[in-house]
């Protein structure tokens, strides 16, 4: 029997040794696996952000392009209000002996056929005289004697193009007192 238990004390030895590696080995392999899980939702956070970002970018470009869309022709119309008020000027200087000519009437003709053409592209007038002074669409050039704040008299009409002042208009503010304008 003594031989017996010498016989089984290395084999259990061995057991052990290797009950202890295979536990080794499976702590290993849990670690290893955890880390890989912590690589996993990392990547996983980082697509996520990266898919946010590009959608992101992809509404900026397109809220960018449809600016540019209703916006291309601001350049263009901004060039012709010069010529519109051009016309506006000539046909408002007109005398009474060639008021009713057959020219005067095609000039006439001509400029609102222009305003049509402009205002069909999103271009409207800023209204200014008898309203309150507002700095973003008026621009005051002079104070005169007037009902306090209140757009006394335009000297140059202003202008949107859809929703956004292109030019504002010159305008002169009433100012109550002795008329002091705005250097004096």
């Amino acid at each position: 029997m003594a031989t017996e238990d010498k016989d089984e004390s290395p084999v259990e030895e061995d057991i052990d040794v290797e009950g202890a590696q295979e536990a080794e080995s499976i702590e290993s392999i849990r670690s290893a696996l955890e880390d890989e899980r912590q690589k996993a939702e990392k990547y996983l956070a980082n697509w996520q952000r990266a898919e946010a970002d590009l959608i992101n970018f992809r509404k900026r470009m397109e809220q960018e392009k449809a600016d540019l869309v209703t916006f291309a022709n601001e350049t263009l119309v901004l060039s012709l209000l010069p010529t519109l008020d051009d016309l506006e000027r000539a046909l408002g200087n007109v005398s009474e002996d060639l008021a009713g000519t057959t020219w005067v009437e095609g000039i006439e003709l001509i400029q609102r056929k222009l305003h049509g053409v402009l205002q069909a592209q999103g271009l409207s007038a800023i209204e200014a005289e008898g309203q309150d002074f507002d700095p973003n669409i008026h621009e005051a050039v002079m104070c005169v004697e007037g009902e306090d704040g209140k757009v006394v008299e335009e000297l140059q009409k202003g202008f949107k193009f859809r929703d956004r002042v292109i030019r504002p208009s010159m305008v002169k503010v009433g100012q109550k007192g002795s008329g002091v304008g705005p250097n004096q």
